[in-house]
């Protein structure tokens, strides 16, 4: 489901249940709105808020974390090309064929980890046969000295590695947060805001303070969400160095 929809539901439920809890305060007796079940109810609710607040701040920080471990193997994949170029670069004109093809494959991997509107992240598995094209005509190199050999064996290595990296952004675009802990987490902000509206005065004050704790609340659910996407959406990883080490290859 989209990070926006839930991030509107989650403020509807949110907002909702301190609506909720004003329309209950209403329709209790007064001897169940004492102040000594205020101070009980209070000490629920800090209890189920302590809980919640942390929860949604370990969920964010895991999310940051997942961000931040694409973004850099995004950085590693664009460094890992440019090296494999250079060193055909030194093996000689021989290469070119597999420059062309590392160029080729790159424009591909670029385009299925920032696919194009309407298609899928992550449409496209890297082990497909025109990923590993490259991997096969660096094998069928032939080396004419010492050079070239030591230059193919690097290259090849490089090739295995480029294929490592792209397989681990591959299998992390899997990773998202678990939903039933989602609804769960909506859950406890749920009943925190219904108790706070239970004995909560009914004025426009207090009404917007709610609705500003919801929109926060849902706010960092939102983000968190899109850190668990980030090849789309409004915190996508931006492919600038990808794009930047294909312009360069060749040269």
């Amino acid at each position: 489901m989209n990070a926006f929809v839930i991030a509107f539901l989650s403020f509807v439920c949110l907002f909702g249940s301190a609506l909720a809890g004003m329309t209950l305060a209403r329709a209790l007796p007064e001897h169940h709105l004492t102040e000594d079940s205020k101070k009980a109810i209070e000490r629920g609710l800090a209890i189920i808020g302590t809980v919640a607040g942390l929860v949604l701040g370990l969920l964010v920080a895991s999310a940051t974390g997942a961000y931040n471990a694409q973004r850099g193997y995004v950085i590693q994949l664009s460094s890992q090309i440019a090296l494999l170029d250079r060193a055909l670069a030194h093996y000689g004109p021989e290469a070119q064929p597999e420059r062309a093809r590392l160029r080729l494959t790159a424009q591909r991997v670029l385009s299925e980890i920032w696919p194009q509107p309407g298609a899928p992240a992550g449409a496209s598995a890297p082990g497909n046969r025109q990923n590993e094209a490259l991997f096969d005509q660096l094998e069928a190199l032939a080396p004419k000295n010492a050079e070239q050999t030591s230059l193919k064996g690097i290259a090849i290595s490089m090739a295995l590695d480029l294929g490592r990296t792209r397989w681990l952004i591959y299998e992390q675009l899997a990773s998202s947060i678990s939903m039933p802990l989602l609804i769960m987490l909506i859950f406890w902000f749920c009943v925190t805001f219904c108790g706070i509206g239970l004995f909560a005065p009914r004025n426009a004050t207090t009404l917007v303070g709610l609705a500003l704790c919801a929109v926060a609340i849902t706010g960092a659910i939102f983000l968190m969400l899109e850190m668990y996407s980030p090849f789309e959406g409004l915190i996508q990883i931006p492919s600038t160095p990808l794009q930047d080490t294909i312009s360069r290859l060749g040269t």
